[in-house]
């Protein structure tokens, strides 16, 4: 009965075949023989789902695509559904199995559903669509992608994972098994070996330097596989050699034929210094290369005999800035490592200074006085010493006096022979006094090298005098002391970790004050010396100095003086208001470069233009030209043609 039933199916199912195509499907207990020409893609499933009792559901976009197989031997169910998976592959489509059930999709879309994941155990067989995550042990994952992309078609999907150095693979079961065997064969432990080669003359940086210009690199720079890595160690001045045996055989031959003994016999070398000073170098390097030999000694003082048996002599060539050194091979490397360290590009520090002084004086004056006079002489009255102008200095002594008079002077009185005069004196002043001084000192200086700058004037002090004096023949004459006045700042940085400078600054301003007669000028001083500790381009106030002095007198005649009104003419008063602000800021720039330096140059430099062009000094006087203007600064730097170097002569030697 199972056999009729198996027939008539075949038998239909042939009927259809033969509609779209031309088909042969023959059953042999459990195998079957596939010979299909030009049969639609839905009616192979068909045929498949029939001989392999598969369930499957036929993606809308599965459609149109006429297949043919030929077979000539009977298949069982299993190589007739691998058969029907290389169908699908040829085709574009992928049957992603999803428990009693398989979905046939375009490639496309295979990756992106729950595809099976495959491990070394079971691998999957055929076409059949897997996921697989391979280790890596000894290459890094992501440099194994860019090999595997182009053995991966369009529609399969790759990715490393660097975590935990994985590959993530989704294609078909025979092509990832492909892959895994090329990942096998690359993924293999690094088995070169590193050598330590001593060196008995030659210098391990300078081997190093010499022997990495043969080694091969590729267009980015980076080390070859097979290529030799060689590294230098100053302190035991060997050489670290790694890489395949023949490689390290290679180089090992040129180390030998480097590390000889030089021609000559002396041990005295030269280094040319590029930033430091050789003056300074020199001790420094001596003392230190001294103390080392002392302790190599035990404590014992270095005995320098010759340059045979290890003397060790550091000299300093001014006109070169080279030092010149006497030393054993090792020494002298030390030396360089040291030269190295310390012969480096300083930076420089602009320091810009705002200097405020404001300062207010204010005075004011009123008083009346009089006195009764007999036969020209003061017999009584009233005189107060605030006043500018004193009575009695007046009646004693008016030619004196008169050209010292200040503010109103009002006088009345009666000078007639043969009575009592009287004479009242009214003096009335008042005076306003403002000075402000606003000075922007800036300088620029290398790291721990102090700068100062001067900006003032010299001003002449009468310190002595000689008169003449009875018949004496010796000439009168006049000494003076010359003291400077205006701005001074000196300032001494350094700079610290990061972008910190810590400033020792010394700050003064000083002006000239009023001119005390017989005495000369009073000066007024203002002066900060401080250290402080401040960030790279931040303004920092360094200190303030403010006085305020107020003085209020009153001259009176007791009891006539507290009259009102009255009292007027018994009092003179006088008061006086002095007020001084000074304010200094600091803002410190570091310059690392080149270019730093020009951004600060050429900013202050177009500042200092463009107030120039603001105060209209081409427009003033009597000849208008534009040549009192500054030019543009690439105009003020002409660029002068470099001489080209005169020609050697037969036999000359070119200088280092």
């Amino acid at each position: 009965m199972k056999a009729s039933v198996r027939t008539l199916i075949n038998y239909a199912v042939g009927l259809v075949l033969l509609v779209a195509g031309a088909a042969t499907v023959s059953h042999a207990d459990d195998d079957v023989t596939l010979n299909l020409k030009d049969v639609n893609i839905r009616s192979l499933v068909e045929i498949v789902a029939e001989a392999t009792g598969k369930n499957f559901i036929i993606d809308a976009r599965v459609k149109g695509n006429k297949v043919t197989v030929i077979s000539s031997k009977p298949m069982n169910k299993n190589e007739v559904y691998q058969v029907f998976l290389s169908v699908l592959q040829v085709n574009g489509y992928a049957a992603v199995e999803v428990g009693n059930i398989i979905k046939i999709v375009p490639d496309v879309s295979a990756k992106q559903g729950p595809v099976s994941i495959s491990s070394p155990g079971s691998p999957g067989i055929g076409d059949e669509m897997v996921t697989r995550v391979i280790a890596v042990q000894n290459v890094p994952a992501a440099q194994m992608v860019p090999i595997l992309r182009p053995l991966i078609p369009q529609q399969g999907h790759l990715a490393a994972y660097t975590s935990s150095n994985m590959l993530i693979i989704s294609d078909r079961a025979a092509n990832i098994d492909r892959l895994v065997r090329i990942v096998q064969r690359i993924d293999k432990p690094d088995s070169q070996e590193i050598e330590v080669i001593p060196l008995q003359h030659a210098s391990a940086n300078e081997i190093v330097r010499i022997i990495s210009t043969l080694a091969q690199k590729d267009a980015k720079g980076a080390q070859l596989p097979g290529a030799p890595l060689l590294v230098a160690d100053d302190r035991t001045n060997s050489l670290l050699l790694s890489g395949d045996k023949a490689s390290r055989l290679r180089i090992r031959g040129i180390i030998a034929h480097l590390d000889t003994p030089l021609e000559y016999s002396g041990k005295t070398q030269v280094i040319f210094l590029k930033y430091a000073k050789a003056e300074e170098l020199a001790p420094l390097l001596l003392g230190i290369s001294k103390t080392q030999q002392t302790a190599a000694q035990g404590g014992k003082p270095a005995v320098v005999a010759n340059v045979s048996k290890g003397e060790l002599d550091i000299q300093a060539d001014p006109g070169n800035n080279a030092l010149l050194v006497t030393a054993a091979p090792d020494e002298f490397e030390r030396i360089k490592s040291v030269v190295r360290q310390l012969d480096i590009r300083r930076a420089q520090v602009l320091v810009e200074t705002i200097i405020a002084d404001v300062t207010t004086d204010l005075a004011a004056e009123l008083g009346v006085q009089f006195a009764l006079l007999d036969k020209d002489r003061a017999v009584g009255g009233t005189n107060f010493p605030f006043s500018s102008v004193p009575l009695a200095n007046l009646i004693a002594s008016p030619e004196s006096v008169a050209g010292n008079i200040a503010g109103l002077v009002l006088g009345a009185g009666d000078n007639r022979d043969g009575r009592t005069n009287f004479a009242v004196l009214l003096n009335a002043l008042q005076s306003d006094a403002a000075t402000n001084i606003l000075s922007t000192p800036t300088l620029v200086t290398m790291d721990n090298e102090e700068a100062e700058i001067n900006v003032g004037r010299e001003v002449p002090i009468l310190t002595g005098s000689f008169t003449q004096t009875g018949d004496s023949s010796t000439n009168p004459f006049q000494t003076f002391d010359r003291k400077d006045v205006g701005i001074l700042l000196r300032v001494t940085p350094q700079i610290n970790e990061g972008n910190t400078l810590k400033l020792q600054i010394e700050q003064e301003a000083s002006s000239l004050g009023a001119n005390v007669e017989g005495a000369g000028f009073i000066t007024n001083e203002r002066s900060i010396k401080t250290s402080v500790l401040v960030e790279d381009d931040q303004i920092l106030v360094l200190g303030g100095l403010i006085e305020d002095e107020f003085t209020d007198s009153v001259d009176k005649v007791p009891l006539l003086g507290d009259i009102p009104l009255l009292g007027r003419l018994f009092r003179s008063d006088a008061s006086t208001k002095r007020k001084s602000n000074l304010m200094v800021f600091i803002h410190p720039v570091i310059l690392r470069d080149r270019n730093s330096a020009d951004y600060v140059t050429n900013r202050k430099y177009d500042y200092l233009r463009a107030r120039q062009i603001e105060s209209k000094m081409d427009r003033r006087g009597l000849l208008k030209t534009r040549g009192t203007n500054l030019p543009d600064l690439d105009e003020l730097i002409t660029q002068m043609p470099q001489p080209q170097p005169p020609e050697l002569e037969t036999g000359a030697v070119t200088p280092p």
